[in-house]
């Protein structure tokens, strides 16, 4: 399994629908390793079905193995609900492009 590398706060480009209303297809946002994860983060994870794709989920709750996590858009999401408990890999804290600002 590929690591993240040494810096705690790393930039991403969201890909897809399954965040919207929070993040469109495009933003870039920000998010730290090493923060820990609350219900109601929006969080960056890997699946162990599929350890090469990185997806951007909100937290819902801790189960054995991982974190629930769903898409905001339950229409335009592929989840815990169908992948199961993911690993949480980091923290979105912040959009950084179009509109720059807190990630809730």
């Amino acid at each position: 399994m590929k690591t993240l590398g040494p810096w705690p706060l790393r930039r991403l480009r969201v890909r897809g629908p399954s965040m919207v209303p929070t993040l469109r297809d495009q933003d870039v946002v920000l998010f730290r390793t090493g923060d820990v994860a609350r219900p109601g983060d929006v969080v960056l994870v890997r699946w162990q079905q599929r350890p090469e794709q990185l997806s951007v989920k909100r937290a819902v709750r801790r189960e054995d193995g991982g974190w629930h996590v769903e898409g905001d858009n339950g229409f335009g999401s592929t989840d815990s609900r169908d992948l199961g408990p993911a690993q949480v890999l980091g923290v979105v804290r912040w959009r950084l492009w179009p509109s720059p600002g807190r990630v809730r």
